[in-house]
């Protein structure tokens, strides 16, 4: 018993149970899916409308996600899977309706909700899309990060090594970027270097593999035309 405290101990403190917000305007329903969830051991946060989960959810760095109805009083289920959306760090959504029809599945499905459950549900089938939920947005989180810290790197980069950057990723050699750029091949050498310094890769190769997590701060800040007519 003894090691297994020490062990605990070296460890450090186990992470924070995923959070599921429910959102419903119907308080047996909110009561009966948090005894559930607390049991399978999450963490659970209430609210009887979209307008309350907008206005009074802690923003959280623990992973979690939201289980909604369709349709409520004030805004919709549709509505609020849409806001959330729009967020600077969405959660994945999980529809729970007692009205649902085809249009509105689809329409729910198009707009990334990861399930639509009809009520009653099965405890295993709430819990298996929670599961999907929580998986599905992690990776989404991940990603996040990365285009972050791949974003930050790319705006430490001057406007002359950012048009190096694209003419490398496009494969050119130095001679080619040179007579593009309209500047000796020993200064493309120089950015070149700073470039590959700032964003922290070794070759070309890795900064190509740079631009797929950059796709997102592209959209946003997008990247210097070079060379095109």
């Amino acid at each position: 018993m003894i090691r297994d405290n020490a062990s605990a101990s070296e460890e450090g403190p186990r992470p924070a149970a995923p959070i599921v917000y429910l959102v419903d305007d119907d308080p047996s329903v909110l009561r009966a899916l948090t005894r559930r969830l607390l049991t399978a051991g999450y963490q659970v946060e209430c609210f009887d409308s979209p307008e309350q989960f907008l206005g009074r959810r802690r923003r959280s760095d623990v992973p979690g996600c939201v289980v909604l109805d369709l349709q409520m009083p004030g805004a919709s289920g549709l509505e609020l899977q849409q806001a959330v959306a729009q967020t600077n760090d969405p959660l994945p959504v999980v529809f729970l309706t007692a009205h649902g029809d085809v249009a509105s599945s689809v329409r729910a499905m198009k707009g990334g909700a990861v399930d639509f459950l009809s009520k009653p549900v099965r405890g295993e089938d709430l819990l298996d899309a929670i599961r999907l939920a929580l998986i599905r947005g992690g990776a989404e989180r991940e990603k996040r990060q990365k285009s972050r810290e791949w974003g930050a790197r790319y705006e430490r980069l001057s406007p002359r090594e950012r048009e190096v950057f694209v003419l490398v990723v496009r494969g050119l050699p130095n001679k080619q970027i040179a007579d593009v750029l309209g500047v000796s091949e020993r200064t493309v050498k120089a950015h070149r270097s700073q470039v590959m310094h700032k964003m922290g890769v070794q070759s070309g190769a890795e900064l190509g593999r740079a631009v797929e997590w950059l796709s997102d701060f592209f959209r946003a800040t997008p990247a210097p035309n070079v060379g095109e007519s």
